[in-house]
């Protein structure tokens, strides 16, 4: 984790992702700066709109002077050979979401394996996951899957279109597990009898991905469903499960969690989480480049 003394004035920060157009981060980090006193820039960055491969454009950023970034949909795998990774949870998961630059080799960092359980418990706090459907073994569905085992899921169900990213998932998953089952699966419609859980961690429900990863009849029966889409924060999977009277856990809340324990990183401070979530809802970080803290 960085000094806080480092940053205390002003701290230079991107995210780099594709279809990031609707991203809420850059709002978040600069309302946060404003809360805490520091003078912030958050700056969307999409390698082929910069006319760079993501390894260019990483290589850019840590040259250039920013003090980190977020990293999103396609690339939290694919940076983890240019970080360092002080935590052992985080290099069994093998994605990053999360970079500090500095001296020595940028470290690497996952707020999305954080945020989801600390999003789960909100919502459902002691009770286990039990039986779940997870659909999409990318960098967010690893974080959300070794998330599960932290909250003693008694069985995971790994379904993808890329079988062999499901089961290499899926064997990191059992080296880690004690007593979770893990299994994959190309069948929904079976795996999906008896379960208790159902998530989505594909980009199916986003803005310009439309759809749903999975029936609406295959919900029926289930306790709780979670989308880690949150742009739109209502999207198609999450009205057919509130429709089959499953308790929804909304993409939104992983993207305020993960956010606030990435600035916990970034700066070095804590939030005033109820104040930042007041102010987001009010508006107040519709601009990507808030203003200087007063």
């Amino acid at each position: 984790m960085p000094d806080s003394s480092t940053f205390a004035r002003y701290l230079r920060l991107g995210l780099i992702g594709d279809n990031i157009a609707a991203s809420q981060a850059p709002g978040f980090h600069c309302l946060a700066g404003v809360q805490s006193g520091i003078d912030v820039t958050y700056d969307r960055l999409v390698p082929s709109r910069m006319e760079m491969d993501f390894d260019t454009l990483f290589a850019h950023c840590a040259s250039s002077g920013l003090h980190g970034i977020n990293v999103t949909y396609p690339y939290k795998e694919r940076v983890v050979r240019h970080v360092d990774i002080p935590e052992p949870i985080v290099a069994s998961i093998g994605a990053v979401n999360t970079v500090l630059f500095g001296p020595g080799r940028p470290r690497g960092y996952n707020t999305d394996h954080s945020g989801f359980i600390a999003t789960y418990r909100s919502i459902r706090q002691s009770r286990r996951p039990g039986k779940v459907i997870l659909v999409g073994t990318g960098g967010v569905g690893r974080a959300v899957s070794f998330g599960l085992l932290s909250l003693g899921a008694e069985e995971i169900c790994l379904l993808d279109q890329d079988v062999g990213k499901a089961t290499h998932l899926a064997a990191d998953l059992q080296s880690a597990a004690t007593d979770c089952r893990i299994t994959v699966s190309q069948d929904a419609a079976v795996s999906a009898r008896g379960a208790d859980g159902f998530i989505n961690c594909t980009p199916v429900g986003m803005v310009g991905y439309e759809g749903t990863p999975l029936p609406a009849s295959l919900l029926r029966g289930g306790s709780w469903a979670f989308d880690a889409v949150y742009t739109p924060v209502e999207t198609r999977f999450l009205s057919d499960a509130a429709a089959a009277g499953l308790e929804i856990i909304s993409g939104y809340e992983l993207f305020f969690n993960q956010a606030v324990d990435a600035w916990k990183l970034f700066a070095g401070a804590p939030l005033d989480s109820a104040r930042m979530r007041q102010e987001l809802a009010a508006g107040a970080a519709n601009s990507d480049q808030i203003g200087r803290p007063t």
